[in-house]
């Protein structure tokens, strides 16, 4: 989702050298102007405008030296001056300063149980953090968590796969659903007793090294000339050096997550995923127009978010069990906790006494308003309604519904 931020206040040090050359550029074509001005020239306005664009200028190559230092100092790709929390953000609409925003939701109701926002372009790194707030929350495990192919970092998943949950992500070979090619890694066979791999040749590709950046270890043709005099050089490689594989130090994980998704019981529930995770996005981003944050700072971005999940949260709720008994729920639930404030509320919406669930208000009751906002559908509530209703909606308390959360879609 976009920041409140322009993507042209995003610096990169690539940016930022070609600044200062221009900006050097400039101040020295000034000063050979100014030092063109004959002496009677000093007050007319030419020399006058000069030197507040070389004041200017130099003001300009200490911010910009400043944004370079602080790029190289905390070891940053960018930084944006106008809200240094937000991110680069690659989309279908192009490039913008923007946030990912993250959820996790209920498998039964599809309500959302966790919302948070990350200054992050993509989402290899959030599954085990996504899960871990959501069981938080509710104070127990889910027993499934499933998510899209945008979240198959083995590392992350692994983290989750060991709390005893199943974990259903498909990784990018899966959802690509493209067939492999003849000399692709999956064609090659593994043998774990010699820690070899075997080429469809008959081959043999051996240890040579860990990469440690990728976490991967390095399989390298046992001599580089059997692959320059294989029949199929040029097709399953061009290196000179011959045929290499990578390895996961993890791979049996991501072999057996791989096994895990294709279960016929994974797919059913991959598929129901995509109602549950993708409808509330749908809903924030197009019926209510909600495409960009308004606040600026993770903070701010952050608070947003959890106002946007209380209100889909809460209409949610009024759809499957109606506004009567939801606001005996929270009164029950305010009892407990021995929070008596809510009694001093006059809750009696103008309902009929047959059943909420398939009550629907008459056309003539429902304001037009384009946000479909809660308070416009009781045309005849008093003030006092609607300011409960408005504050409901900021509520931060945390409600107990146990038949939530037994699978969660992120």
């Amino acid at each position: 989702m976009r920041a409140n931020a322009s993507i042209k206040n995003t610096w990169t040090k690539e940016k930022c050298q070609r600044a200062l050359g221009k900006i050097d550029t400039r101040i020295e074509a000034i000063l050979s102007e100014c030092d063109a001005v004959d002496e009677y020239e000093q007050s007319q306005d030419s020399l006058v405008k000069m030197k507040k664009e070389l004041k200017n200028k130099k003001v300009l190559k200490a911010k910009v030296k400043n944004i370079l230092k602080e790029l190289k100092e905390e070891n940053k790709k960018s930084i944006n001056t106008t809200d240094a929390e937000s991110t680069r953000i690659n989309s279908i609409q192009g490039s913008h300063a923007g946030y990912s925003l993250q959820g996790t939701f209920d498998e039964k109701h599809g309500l959302i149980v966790n919302s948070d926002v990350v200054s992050e372009n993509n989402d290899l790194n959030q599954f085990a953090e996504q899960i871990n707030q959501a069981n938080e929350i509710l104070k127990k495990k889910c027993d499934t968590a499933c998510a899209d192919s945008g979240y198959a970092n083995t590392d992350e998943l692994q983290k989750i796969d060991e709390q005893d949950i199943k974990v259903i992500v498909p990784s990018q070979r899966q959802a690509s659903k493209k067939e492999a090619k003849p000399f692709d890694k999956s064609n090659f066979q593994y043998d774990c007793q010699k820690d070899c791999y075997i080429c469809p040749e008959g081959h043999f590709l051996t240890y040579r090294y860990i990469n440690k950046r990728e976490q991967n270890k390095v399989y390298i043709i046992s001599e580089k000339t059997i692959c320059k005099q294989c029949p199929h050089w040029g097709v399953c490689t061009k290196s000179q050096q011959g045929r290499t594989i990578a390895r996961l130090i993890n791979e049996e994980v991501r072999q057996k997550l791989e096994a895990q998704y294709e279960q016929s019981e994974s797919q059913a529930i991959y598929q129901l995923r995509q109602q549950k995770a993708e409808l509330p996005f749908g809903h924030i981003k197009r019926n209510l127009k909600v495409d960009a944050f308004l606040l600026r700072g993770r903070d701010g971005a952050k608070a947003e978010a959890s106002l946007l999940a209380s209100c889909f949260n809460i209409r949610r709720m009024m759809s499957i069990i109606g506004i009567r008994a939801l606001i005996e729920k929270l009164k029950n639930l305010a009892s407990l906790r021995g929070t008596s404030s809510l009694d001093k509320w006059n809750f009696a919406l103008p309902l009929p006494s047959v059943g909420l669930e398939s009550f629907t208000y008459p056309r003539k009751e429902i304001r037009e308003n384009k946000e479909n906002d809660v308070s416009a559908l009781t045309e005849n509530s008093n003030r006092r309604e609607k300011i409960w209703i408005n504050r409901v909606f900021v509520s931060k308390r945390r409600a107990e519904f146990p038949f939530l959360f037994q699978r969660a879609f992120v």
